[in-house]
Parts: structure tokens; sequence; C-alpha cells
């Protein structure tokens, strides 16, 4: 088991820095677009947000897009952070684990949550690009 946690350790810089770090960068600069990018084009995200959001549903990329402009313009981002290793890595399939603490802009309420960004790699589609990128299928937070 040992080794198990070693080699997933050793694999998480490789399958998934690029795609943690943008998902780290939307958050703390409440940039929806940048959020919008890791979404599978033509598909659905399962999203589920505790209070002060109340938000839970299955949504397109665009709604998605939608649901976290309006978050993003009602709340305000102090701390952003995926705490390492992944939850769960499976080959095609990881769960990121992060921490994100904002504050209500209207009246000044602060909020902690952990949220799990569960992930699927997806063949690359972007033109003159091979491979394959890890997209967002499924967001869930939980308040700390």
């Amino acid at each position: 088991m040992g080794n198990l946690a070693i080699l997933l350790l050793s694999l998480f810089p490789i399958l998934l820095p690029s795609t943690t770090q943008n998902i780290e960068r939307a958050f703390l600069q409440n940039d929806a677009r940048m959020l919008h990018s890791l979404f599978p084009p033509q598909s659905h995200i399962n999203i589920s947000l505790p209070e002060p959001i109340s938000f839970s549903d299955q949504v397109s990329n665009q709604q998605a897009y939608f649901l976290f402009q309006k978050i993003f313009s009602s709340y305000t981002t102090f701390e952003f952070y995926s705490e390492n290793p992944p939850t769960s890595i499976e080959g095609k399939s990881a769960i990121i684990k992060t921490r994100w603490s904002f504050r209500d802009k209207k009246n000044q309420n602060q909020y902690v949550f952990n949220i799990f960004f569960y992930l699927i790699k997806l063949p690359s589609k972007a033109e003159g690009q091979t491979g394959e990128t890890w997209k967002i299928i499924e967001i869930r937070a939980a308040t700390i």
C-alpha cells in the first residue's frame, strides 16, 4: 500500500499540474471564463454547493459558466488551494480536494468550503493539439 501511495504522489505533478493551477487561478481571480475552459464541451456538469450559495443541479457547461459568473460577482475569494495528493486517481479520472475561503460582498459574512472536483481525461480537441486534457465533470462542496 505504501508503494502505491508513493506512486500516486509521484504521478500527481505529471498528471494534473496545469489543471489544478487553472482551477486555483479561476477562483483566486474570480474568473468564470477560466473555469469554463475546464468544462467538457457540449456536456453537463453536476454542481452541488451549500449555503449561502444553495445550488444543486446538473447544468450545461454554458449554464455552469453563468452560475460561476454570478457566484464570483457576489463573493470575493480570500484563499483557495488544493490539497495534495488527489483524494482518488484511477487512470482517466481524479478527485481534487480544495479549500475555498470567501466573503459575501453584500453583508461581509465569511465562509469556508471544502470543494471536490471530479475530473476525467478526455481527448484534446484543440486545434493543433494531440493527447488528452483533464475536464471537470462534477463540483461538490461542503461547509467547514
